[in-house]
């Protein structure tokens, strides 16, 4: 066989191989090719496929088969679909394959599981199933997850690992070095190793690579770092990350009310923090629900989306009143009812550009009662030129198109108020929120709104009536 024919002949190969595309996406075909590898039967097959992929990416297959084919799939793959592959798992999947195992087996599960993973999965689950999987857990381990399961969701307790590096200040380097080297049981990711004192109170921190670089005898209270950051063990979750991100952390230690080191955080935990309460806040924004997700039960999904729009609905109702008192001047002047949804509409979407930034703000500690006022007066600034920008695009706009420089006028004065307020509105709606102790994400869309459309339809219709074009 040629050159040329050898190539030709491995192309096809090569590329039945392939399992993901240039952005790390499992390919259709390749998802395909294990799905049908399942259904003939042929688990050896399937499981030879997905070997070399990384335990997310196997969480990723599964969660990319249909609802119906996940449960033979995950028989097929019994072998590799192990602990790391549940605690990366979307938890709405891995609380359907849950159901599917006894007690016994979800206790191995969470056996072999980091405390946090263990704690994220067990969490979901209902309080009798919850209870039972505990009771077949080793003492040890359920002693941590029943501890970590007392603190508050979200919050640092049950962030935290409790398996960490922690020595006594009086220690020398040489000593560390050897009890590291010489304990069987350690953690399996640390960055840095805690020194404490006789009550287990956190003093300093010393980096692996300070202890690398030192002499044995020389004391690592010379070395350490007395200055760290310490999380309260009922902190939030929201509030770590920022803390994380703010000093720009690797990992930290948990202390509890007493100042005693129970645990610490990495960041690897924190980088899914940050994109749970980043992707929570756009859900709540649109009114979807904090945990809507494409794999999350119809039933689930309407109950959580159903409220804000009969909460939408009814705040639509007062832009229909308004309407309603200027029902004889839209029937002398058609032409008001095609121009009236512009000014609710680019008000609206002025409305939700200002609320993005200012939601997004208040998530990260940039907005807070020191620069509350000269945040409300920046973006009255930006929402005023945008308001003369927009008023001048279409005021002139309807003049030359339909002739008439009063209606130009008219709607360009309404689109300026209605975009001031806007701004107004998307600035003030989440700071109340936000004072009154509820989350400025979940329902400011929802008012904001009404106030655009309530101010839109009643600047232009009201100033149409004052100026008489409607006769």
């Amino acid at each position: 066989m040629s050159q040329s024919e050898n190539i030709a002949a491995a192309a096809p190969e090569a590329e039945a191989g392939r399992r993901m595309d240039a952005e790390d996406r499992l390919l259709p075909e390749f998802v395909d090719r294990v799905l049908d590898a399942v259904d003939a039967g042929d688990d050896a097959t399937a499981r030879e496929l997905v070997e070399p992929l990384h335990p997310a990416d196997v969480a990723d297959l599964i969660e990319l088969a249909a609802r119906d084919e996940r449960e033979g799939l995950v028989k097929a793959l019994a072998e590799i679909v192990d602990a790391d592959v549940l605690a990366e798992m979307n938890e709405h999947v891995r609380e359907t394959l849950l159901d599917a195992l006894e007690p016994s087996q979800v206790a191995d599960i969470a056996g072999e599981m980091e405390t946090d993973d263990a704690v994220a999965m067990l969490e979901d689950l209902d309080a009798d199933e919850q209870q039972a999987v505990l009771e077949a857990m080793e003492p040890d381990d359920r002693a941590a997850v029943e501890e970590a399961l007392s603190y508050p969701e979200e919050s640092a307790g049950r962030l935290m690992q409790r398996d960490l590096i922690a020595v006594p200040e009086h220690w020398k380097v040489g000593e560390v070095i050897d009890y590291l080297r010489s304990t069987e049981e350690l953690a399996e990711d640390f960055w840095e190793v805690f020194v404490v004192n006789t009550n287990h109170h956190p003093v300093g921190t010393c980096k692996l690579s300070a202890i690398l670089r030192s002499p044995r005898s020389s004391p690592v209270t010379k070395i350490m770092m007395e200055e760290q950051t310490l999380i309260p063990v009922d902190m939030d979750q929201e509030d770590v990350a920022l803390r994380f991100q703010k000093y720009g952390l690797v990992s930290a230690a948990v202390v509890d009310g007493s100042g005693r080191l129970v645990g610490m955080i990495t960041v690897d935990d924190i980088v899914h923090i940050i994109q749970e309460e980043a992707g929570e806040d756009v859900l709540l924004l649109s009114g979807a629900g904090d945990e809507a997700d494409i794999n999350e039960p119809v039933g689930e999904s309407y109950r959580s989306r159903i409220r804000w729009l009969i909460a939408n609905l009814l705040t639509a109702l007062v832009a229909a009143f308004v309407i309603r008192q200027f029902e004889h001047s839209i029937e002398r002047l058609a032409i008001l009812a095609v121009l009236m949804p512009i000014v609710a509409g680019v008000g609206g979407n002025a409305g939700t550009q200002t609320l993005a930034v200012t939601v997004r703000a208040i998530a990260t500690n940039q907005l807070t009662g020191s620069n509350r006022w000269r945040a409300v007066g920046r973006e009255i600034r930006v929402a005023l030129l945008n308001g003369l920008t927009i008023a001048v695009l279409i005021g002139v706009g309807v003049s030359l198109v339909l002739g008439s420089t009063a209606l130009g006028g008219v709607i360009a004065a309404a689109m300026l108020i209605n975009i001031i307020v806007a701004g107004f509105a998307g600035v003030m709606v989440p700071l109340a929120l936000e004072r009154a102790g509820a989350d400025p994400a979940v329902a400011s869309s929802v008012f904001v709104t009404m106030v655009t459309d309530s101010m839109g339809f009643l600047a232009f219709l009201g100033l149409a009536t004052w100026v008489g074009l409607v006769g």
